[in-house]
């Protein structure tokens, strides 16, 4: 006779692990007859075939024979045949003839005890069919669910023409079957404490768990312990019950939140609102996960959302002073702080406030987001995650994000799919967010089914295995139960999850749009809609929860708060946007008190720090650890170079990272390979040869109780990364954070986060940002994706006057036009001028974002290098590098004054002295190209008279700085003389992928700049 063990290996040729988890999902309804087998296999001693057997094999064998009684050996067959056909305890099992040559012959013609019965594999069948009918249930009961409050639902399941069905026959039951009792598996809770129920019972409570009000999506998760949380939490009869006083508190909310609109409406019905009619549940909803978290132990809440429904969540969930929400209707209000402000639902909110239900201190910030709908979703998880880093939550307890969305831009934005795809990165995981889903069943004037090709909107997140709770939002108590649920599950798993409050929208788009025109007879149904409020006051009052006074009085309460706001608000003559923050940075602005100086402070450093950084920079700071013999020459080079007081790219980089983080700045640099740097220039993190997953970042060894050096390769998206970046920049002012595209043609995929949020963002919403972007930028031949970071997108969005000189003779004139503008532009050409820009992001004593156009072919360019003494202390970000050749100390013969940006200039240096034109041609460096240096080119000008100006450049003329610089240096010099051009044709696209088309361009340009005699035709 075979070991049972033995038996087993050969039936599946899993792991025990494997098979045990593949039974527990999978194991048939008649799994509770084993315990009628455990008493035959308890005592052991009395069946030395079973001696030293786990019972847990015996019973995963009994699952295999009830499939297919063929898959076990024919004793294991005989055995489970008399336990079923009731056999005594200790006579199911024949003992074996002894192994012999003949044995195995004599074990096939054993034969039952007991015969097996007609009816045994009924039974078996029978509990399978139980078992498949209550999995039907599981997997597609939310088919079936009235989800809809309108009843009209158009979510096609046409791949699954029959998806579940209380029809028995359709499982090989009959309706004779209805009152047998049927032992429930473990993978249900439906019974409750009860192990076994007759078929119609199983049935009834499976249509109340599955297919009333709530349709759960989960049985795609794979992970046992998640979907048995899940089934506890909704199988257990009894489950969703509320007691009085949270029904009470449930309609109040409700209250609150359809006043809340119906006054709006009252005073300014010719205003856009975005309103939530059809939706109010939402309020109480948001509301229920704040409770349910802060009660789990999280006291910040980060929040982002789209317009709709935006005032009543400022106003009902954070608790903004109604007066501040009702001012901003006032035609006449004048905004008191620079920049254009933004419309009333799309602004942000900070506040920290009591929860009343938990009497526990709450922080709750709601981020601004334009009308691009989800564009908010990764700032919202970039913030978290920063709020998250800074107080040491490595687990997500205390700081939880959740995010609202429409069903349209749920199903159709792809930055939802990028941003859930960070969800579970290490260096991008908030540990958790609760989506949730306002789902009107429109998108503006489009039906679900031109609008998507998935039945529900919410299907993008089944990719991260995020539980779906579909709900009808007409039924309030079913929509609080499934946040409660919602909240739960973040706190214990602390994974994704999204709630679907599948409701309707009352009025069109906006207030003053018809929707008639597109959805006749959705809009006829919704007029004939009874609002939710009344619904459920009607409800409470027949239940005697509360009577009709009660209700009008609650009514009457909050509606006196509204108008006695609506009063205080006239006397609003001012809106301060500062108010309206999602991310105030407390004794940033002032130092003991007083506004912060204008100035920077020299943005070098001595010669000790720059030698020790150096010199970590080029070793392995941890012992035992087998380094690429490629990276081995890489930090020798670097040793070398420390040695001659030289710096590389990289090395300067690594510089001012070192010394700021010596100054307690933590830095966090994300992006497409930005650890070894996609020119593998960087190597930021090393790796060790023989050990898997042994890294080493030597950065987080230069000194003893630095800040935090985080650097971390990113999914390969632009959009989403670039967005997270942004939120964890907008926590902190203290930190230097920066996104690199791979390369910097890649930054147009992110576009919506630049132009919506860092382009104008202090415009639109005084929210300094001090985010740096990265983008390797370069004419090298390498073709139109992979040459141009389209710098003239970046210089076209600068908010300078090009027609305007400024006072030059200001005082801090520089830092002055830092503060005034936008966003800072470079096009830096020496590692020392990269080191100085980088360190001076921080001393400012503001925030701007940073755009840099990082060089390709300059990284090792053997020109392209510093020395020590342009670090040392008293030194500075150079905005301007004038000529310092023959040419600057003869200027009188210079003939003529090219200007350019970055890695042009290497071109031009090195034909000027193949031409030996180093005294008639002068060449100046424009090195911060806004906001523009009129300052110092004035000076260049002015130094050179008899020059010539011509801008020189290797982008096309339609691309590049030209059109930018050129109206500025004619302001500069208040057009004495013409700025001539220099540089390649206007063109389409960015950069010929021709080689040898590459050079000629080049050369041609060359040519111009050099040719002394090229625009006398043009004067």
């Amino acid at each position: 006779m075979f070991h049972l063990r033995t038996c087993a290996a050969k039936l599946r040729p899993l792991t025990a692990s494997q098979t045990v988890k593949t039974f527990s999902q999978n194991r048939p309804a008649a799994a509770r007859t084993f315990g009628q087998i455990r008493c035959y296999t308890a005592p052991v001693a009395a069946e030395p075939f079973l001696s030293g057997t786990s019972s847990n094999y015996v019973e995963e064998m009994y699952y295999a024979w009830l499939e297919n009684p063929k898959s076990v050996h024919k004793s294991w067959d005989i055995f489970f045949r008399n336990t079923n056909a009731g056999a005594p305890p200790g006579t199911a099992y024949q003992s074996p003839l002894p192994l012999s040559p003949g044995s195995l012959s004599a074990v096939a013609r054993a034969r039952p005890l007991v015969e097996a019965q007609p009816n045994v594999d009924k039974l078996v069948e029978d509990h399978l069919a139980v078992q498949s009918l209550i999995r039907a249930y599981q997997v597609r009961g939310h088919h079936i669910a009235k989800l809809d409050p309108l009843g009209i639902s158009c979510v096609n399941f046409d791949d699954a023409p029959v998806t579940v069905s209380s029809n028995v026959g359709f499982y090989g039951l009959d309706e004779s079957d209805l009152d047998k009792v049927f032992h429930l598996p473990t993978t249900t809770f439906i019974g409750g404490q009860e192990s076994a129920l007759p078929l119609r019972e199983i049935i009834r409570r499976l249509e109340m768990a599955y297919c009333q009000h709530i349709g759960v999506e989960f049985m795609f998760i794979n992970d046992l312990e998640q979907c048995q949380w899940i089934r506890q939490k909704f199988e257990t009869p009894g489950v969703m019950q509320f007691t009085n006083e949270e029904k009470r508190t449930l309609l109040a909310r409700l209250v609150r939140s359809t006043r809340f609109e119906e006054f709006l409406q009252r005073k300014w019905s010719s205003e856009k609102r975005f309103g939530l009619e059809g939706c109010e549940v939402l309020i109480p909803a948001l509301k229920t996960i704040i409770d349910k978290s802060s009660e789990n132990g999280v006291d910040y809440v980060i929040m982002g959302m789209p317009h709709r429904g935006r005032l009543n969540v400022l106003a009902n969930v954070i608790r903004k002073e109604l007066e501040q929400i009702f001012c901003q209707f006032d035609s006449k209000l004048e905004a008191a702080d620079e920049g254009s402000g933004d419309v009333k639902y799309h602004l942000g909110m900070y506040h920290r406030r009591i929860n009343r239900v938990t009497d526990r201190n709450i922080t709750l910030s709601l981020v601004a987001n334009p009308s691009h709908l989800e564009a908010a979703d990764p700032v919202v998880m970039g913030k978290t995650k920063a709020e998250q880093f800074y107080c040491g939550d490595t687990e997500g307890k205390k700081v939880m994000s959740i995010l609202l969305h429409g069903d349209a831009a749920f199903a159709g934005q792809g930055i939802v799919y990028e941003t859930f795809h960070l969800s579970d990165l290490p260096s991008y995981t908030t540990h958790g967010t609760v989506h949730v889903v306002v789902n009107n069943q429109i998108g503006f004037t489009t039906d679900p089914r031109m609008a998507r090709s998935s039945p529900y909107p919410t299907d993008v997140a089944r990719v991260v295995n995020a539980p779906i709770f579909h709900v009808n939002s007409d039924d309030p108590e079913a929509v609080m139960y499934v946040c409660k649920v919602a909240a739960e599950w973040r706190s214990t798993f602390h994974k994704d999850v999204v709630v679907d409050l599948v409701c309707y929208r009352r009025n069109g788009h906006n207030e003053m749009d018809e929707p008639m025109f597109t959805q006749p007879l959705m809009y006829k149904q919704i007029r004939k809609q009874k609002p939710v409020l009344q619904k459920y006051a009607e409800l409470l009052v027949s239940q005697g929860v509360v009577n009709q006074p009660e209700y009008e009085e609650e009514i009457s309460k909050y509606d006196k708060i509204c108008e006695e706001a609506f009063t205080r608000s006239k006397d609003e003559k001012i809106l301060h946007i500062k108010h309206w923050l999602d991310s105030p940075w407390p004794g940033f602005f002032t130092l003991d008190g007083q506004p912060r100086s204008m100035t920077c402070p020299s943005t070098g450093l001595t010669e000790d720090i720059l030698t020790h950084i150096g010199n970590v920079a080029s070793s392995v700071p941890v012992e035992d650890f087998t380094i690429h013999g490629g990276l081995s020459r890489i930090l020798k080079t670097r040793g070398e170079l420390v040695k001659n007081r030289t710096v590389d790219w990289a090395l300067a980089e690594y510089m001012a990272f070192g010394s700021l983080l010596k100054e307690g700045i933590h830095i966090r640099l994300s992006g497409q390979d930005v650890e070894r740097g996609t020119f593998s220039h960087r190597h930021h993190v090393l790796h060790d040869q023989n050990v898997d997953k042994r890294t080493c970042i030597p950065m987080n060894h230069l000194w003893p109780n630095q800040a935090p050096y985080t650097v971390c390769n990113s999914s390969l998206s632009e959009y989403g990364v670039l967005g997270f970046e942004l939120g964890f920049a907008m926590a902190s002012p203290n930190a230097l954070v920066l996104w690199e595209a791979q390369f910097g043609d890649f930054h147009n995929t992110a576009q919506c986060i630049i132009d919506q949020f860092i382009c104008p963002g202090q415009a639109k919403w005084v929210r300094q940002n001090g985010i740096v972007l990265l983008l390797p930028h370069g004419m090298e031949g390498m073709g139109p994706e992979h040459s141009s970071a389209r710098p003239e997108r970046f210089l076209q969005m600068c908010n300078d006057d090009p027609d305007v000189l400024p006072d030059l003779k200001e005082a801090n004139f520089d830092i002055n036009q830092l503060y005034d503008c936008n966003w800072v532009v470079v096009n830096c050409s020496t590692p020392g001028n990269f080191f100085h820009v980088l360190r001076r992001q921080i001393l400012l004593p503001f925030r701007k974002p940073l755009i840099i156009f990082t060089p390709k072919s300059l990284l090792r360019h053997p020109e392209a290098r510093s020395n020590f003494d342009e670090m040392l202390p008293g030194t500075h970000f150079q905005r301007v590098i004038p000529e310092d050749g023959p040419a600057a100390q003869n200027p009188g013969n210079v003939k003529r004054l090219l200007f350019c940006t970055g890695k042009v200039y290497y071109d031009l240096t090195r034909e000027r002295k193949a031409r030996d034109m180093v005294e008639q041609v002068a060449i100046t460096r424009i090195e911060q190209l806004s906001p523009f240096p009129f300052d110092l080119l004035l000076q260049e000008v002015q130094k050179y008279p008899s020059a010539e100006l011509a801008w020189c450049q290797e982008e096309h003329k339609n691309q590049g700085y030209y059109d930018y610089v050129k109206p500025r240096l004619r302001t500069t010099i208040s057009r004495a003389k013409p700025v001539w051009y220099a540089g390649r044709d206007p063109a389409a696209a960015p950069a010929t992928g021709n080689k040898k088309t590459h050079l000629t361009e080049l050369q041609r340009l060359l040519d111009t700049a050099f040719d002394l005699d090229a625009f006398k035709n043009f004067s």
